[in-house]
């Protein structure tokens, strides 16, 4: 049933607040119950003991007992005298003493002497002491009986004390004011507790209704688990609080870690690395770049309120390959021009030598020409048989060629056409051989030199260029996401060629190296175990 339908408020924090207010109550009246109770028992336990004590003191008195065994019972006894004087000294209601045949020898009404008492005087009769809550002629009393013993230690009687119940009720209702008084400053500082916590929980949840909430997180949890962008929501401490379905995609975690990686550190979840580092804020910007197996991220971080913080992730990674794909294109346009441009000068040649009438010359002219082109493509194919490296080198022989800076293979090189993946290899041998022609256009005596062989099922890759080299304190830093010398294009990021490297060569249990080549520049190598079949 709706808080509607029972008439009470709808904000949250107004049912917070009755429900605290009824809370402090109920503990205010349980508690004054729960210190009446035994208050009421204490009262009635202290005033049996006290009409025990005073019985016990009356029956220490040899001339009550003497008077007992000398005289007959009558107003005038000075066993009544006696008994008299004790009850308005202490206070007490009565103060009765009897013989062995329960007959009153004393009683605050006259006319009762000499009457038997109205309750069973067995026990003390027999010398045991008795404290009760009884009924008698008197009323109800808080009673102490204790037996009355001659000189001789002989039982002679009982003396019997009654403490008025009225004056236990008295002290009973007496402490009640005081005690409702202290109940009353409880509740009125719960109360007030429950005010300002109410406030502060109507500040954090913004006045909203508990329906209210509950819709906002059925709401969020529809949303963060259909969406196409990956959420990862942090603890102040850097602990995980929620992973969507598209983050854990993103982030090649398992299907259900949505729920196992909840309150867990980050850098336990994905290990150390870029990743890490831009979610938790070590690294910060917009649209950062990370690469996470083998998917390429844009990660962008939010602070919230509480200092945690709400990070999110796109998928760049077919973007990337787009990139890639429109360099290599625009590399073989460049290359095609060049070669448009080459083989303009080389018939214009051409028609000189054949309108000089110089026909031997052009021959040999056109066989050297042709030469060419058809060596580079033997060499290359005869070395390197899978056809896509093979063609990959080719394409990049004359981009080099055009950019002034030879390409050559290594006289090591021989790569059968048994690759596991060649596809990760083109990957791989594109993006070094890019780097070592940047880095040898500018060099004096500009060179690339490729290497390509195999260990057994082990493919060793190695690019050298003339170029400046690297230093070696950066060797390392050059293979993180993001690092990079060039001024980024406008399509795509720079920094991500050399990382990329790395994670395929890792992924295939492989490793990949930055070092110095023999004639200066630098050398890149890159081993990976079982690539050939």
């Amino acid at each position: 049933m709706s808080a509607r339908r029972l008439g009470l408020p709808r904000r949250a924090v107004s049912q917070i607040l009755l429900t605290q207010l009824a809370i402090a109550a109920g503990v205010a009246v349980l508690a004054t119950g729960l210190f009446l109770a035994p208050l009421s028992a204490q009262l009635d336990d202290q005033a049996m003991r006290r009409a025990l004590a005073i019985a016990q003191s009356a029956a220490a008195d040899p001339a009550l007992a003497a008077g007992v065994l000398s005289s007959e019972p009558s107003a005038d006894s000075p066993v009544q005298s006696s008994a008299e004087r004790i009850r308005r000294a202490t206070g007490a209601e009565y103060v009765v003493v009897l013989d062995l045949d329960g007959i009153r020898r004393s009683h605050p009404s006259a006319d009762r002497i000499g009457l038997p008492v109205s309750t069973d005087p067995s026990d003390a009769l027999a010398g045991r002491e008795v404290m009760e809550i009884d009924e008698g002629t008197l009323g109800r009393s808080a009673r102490g009986k204790v037996p009355l013993l001659a000189a001789d230690g002989e039982i002679v009687g009982a003396v019997s004390v009654g403490i008025a119940y009225d004056s236990v009720r008295d002290r009973l209702l007496g402490a009640i004011p005081g005690l409702l008084a202290y109940a009353g400053g409880a509740l009125a500082a719960g109360a007030l507790a429950a005010y300002l916590l109410s406030r502060r929980i109507q500040r954090q949840t913004r006045d909203l209704a508990f329906s209210d909430i509950a819709g906002l997180l059925a709401e969020r949890e529809a949303m963060l688990h259909s969406i196409r962008e990956g959420v990862i929501a942090l603890a102040p401490d850097g602990r995980i609080r929620l992973v969507n379905d598209e983050a854990a995609r993103l982030l090649g975690l398992a299907p259900d870690a949505t729920d196992d990686c909840a309150g867990r550190p980050l850098e336990d979840v994905l290990g150390a690395g870029r990743t890490a580092d831009v979610l938790s804020g070590r690294v910060t910007g917009r649209d950062l770049l990370t690469v996470q197996g083998p998917r390429v991220l844009v990660a962008n971080r939010m602070p919230t309120e509480d200092g945690g913080a709400v990070a999110t992730l796109r998928d760049r990674t077919e973007l990337e390959h787009l990139g890639r794909e429109l360099d290599s294109t625009r590399g073989l346009i460049d290359a095609l021009r060049a070669q448009d441009h080459e083989h303009a000068n080389r018939l214009h040649t051409l028609l000189g030598l054949l309108e000089l009438g110089l026909h031997e010359e052009a021959v040999e002219f056109v066989t050297e020409v042709a030469g060419v082109h058809r060596t580079t493509a033997e060499q290359v194919t005869e070395k390197v048989q899978d056809p896509l490296l093979a063609s990959l080198l080719v394409g990049k022989a004359a981009v080099a060629a055009e950019r002034g800076v030879p390409l050559r293979l290594a006289g090591s090189t021989l790569l059968p056409d048994r690759l596991v993946d060649p596809g990760g290899l083109v990957t791989i041998l594109g993006n070094l051989v890019d780097n070592a022609l940047d880095a040898a256009a500018g060099s004096t005596a500009p060179l690339v030199e490729v290497e390509l062989r195999a260990e057994g099922r082990t493919a060793v890759l190695r690019v050298r260029d003339s170029g400046p080299g690297v230093p070696a304190g950066r060797r390392e830093e050059i293979f993180t996401e993001g690092w990079s010398t060039k001024q980024p294009k406008a399509h795509r990021e720079r920094g991500l060629g050399l990382a990329l490297v790395r994670r395929l060569a890792e992924r295939q249990g492989g490793s990949a190296r930055a070092g110095e080549a023999a004639d200066g520049g630098a050398e890149f190598s890159v081993v990976l175990p079982e690539a050939l079949r």
